[in-house]
């Protein structure tokens, strides 16, 4: 049976740790930061983790978890 084609668009939107999270980059970071708090913009820094259905979804897009 052939084996499954990882997903381009996923694998550079979408990280996974040592332990096997999935994390993604909070959107429009960059956007209108004027009008943004300085705590509001520091969060947005950080990554964000993906959990319930959609994890599942981009596991199998990514590829296996890491050993």
């Amino acid at each position: 049976m052939p084996k499954q084609k990882t997903h381009s668009a996923s694998k550079k939107r979408f990280t996974r740790s040592k332990s096997g999270k999935l994390f993604h980059e909070m959107s429009n970071y960059w956007h209108k930061n004027v009008k943004k708090s300085p705590k509001a913009k520091r969060h947005a820094r950080q990554a964000k983790q993906v959990t319930g259905g959609l994890e599942k979804m981009l596991s199998r897009m990514i590829g296996k978890k890491p050993r």
